[in-house]
């Protein structure tokens, strides 16, 4: 599988060069990138707003518990930390938006096969069908579909597309489908049926996941107040009774509050396993 993969991104690669010729001092060419949903850039100011955000709140946490300038000085380059964060929240929530979209084009495919279409003329109509769906032309499935029409009408095979299109999306259900459909296609087997019969297994999938991303919701909710509850207590605490928290802020209770902030981080870090369930 992972032989046809490669294949497919080098496939992916000279049709860059072919299709985006120009000078570039590395390659003789300059070849336009394809999107790899495994990385993400950040901008300049997403990248500052991150650490000073960052900064500020764990600035805040750190004076709410310790009352200290130290310990407040000492959290803010913790700050650092929050643009790799971000980013890896940017990646998740593309990914979840490329396989809902990937789900409606496996709907409208399974749909022309069914009508007695071949699988080239299914992704071509696909493109249009989506179109409505998806209005904007950034749209990351309307721009993969593009892509894969225009190798199509450069004399590429469709599973040299869809293997470089399963291994930049580095999702599972691409990948499979991709898998499914290359080893179909060289077999020689019953291509529509099968290719239908994967696509309404991975919408099966795909539906399951939606529907405990609904459950879960409100259940996510309720564990982050639950994980901010505490910490507004305390601040609550220090603010109307500076009096009775005042041995928490010197001496071992210092060390009381410590424990606490670390028993508060596990029980975050618990409750953020096991909200991660995997079909």
């Amino acid at each position: 599988m992972k032989a046809r993969r490669w294949a497919g991104l080098q496939a992916a690669w000279r049709w860059q060069i072919a299709l985006f010729p120009g000078k570039d001092k590395g390659h003789g060419v300059r070849a336009r990138v394809l999107t790899d949903y495994g990385q993400l850039e950040l901008s300049a100011k997403q990248q500052v707003l991150a650490i000073c955000v960052g900064a500020a709140l764990l600035g805040c946490l750190a004076w709410i518990f310790f009352r200290h300038p130290v310990a407040l000085l000492l959290s803010l380059p913790g700050g650092l930390l929050f643009p790799a964060m971000l980013r890896k929240s940017l990646l998740e929530r593309r990914k979840a938006q490329l396989k809902i979209q990937f789900k409606q084009l496996l709907s409208t495919v399974s749909t022309s096969l069914g009508a007695g279409k071949s699988i080239e003329s299914a992704f071509r109509e696909a493109m249009q069908d989506l179109r409505l769906l998806y209005p904007d032309p950034s749209t990351m499935i309307i721009r993969e579909l593009e892509i894969l029409n225009r190798r199509l009408d450069n004399g590429e095979s469709i599973e040299s597309a869809l293997l470089g299109f399963a291994q930049r999306a580095g999702l599972d259900e691409i990948g499979q489908f991709a898998d499914v459909f290359v080893i179909c296609k060289r077999t020689g087997g019953s291509l529509v049926q099968v290719v239908r019969r994967t696509s309404m297994l991975i919408q099966e999938k795909l539906d399951i996941e939606q529907d405990l991303a609904v459950t879960l919701a409100q259940k996510k909710f309720e564990a982050r107040l639950l994980s901010v509850a505490p910490v507004f207590f305390v601040a609550t605490m220090a603010w109307t009774a500076p009096d009775y928290m005042e041995p928490l802020y010197e001496g071992a209770g210092r060390f009381v509050m410590t424990g606490a902030l670390g028993v508060l981080w596990l029980c975050r870090s618990w409750i953020g396993n096991i909200m991660k369930i995997r079909v």
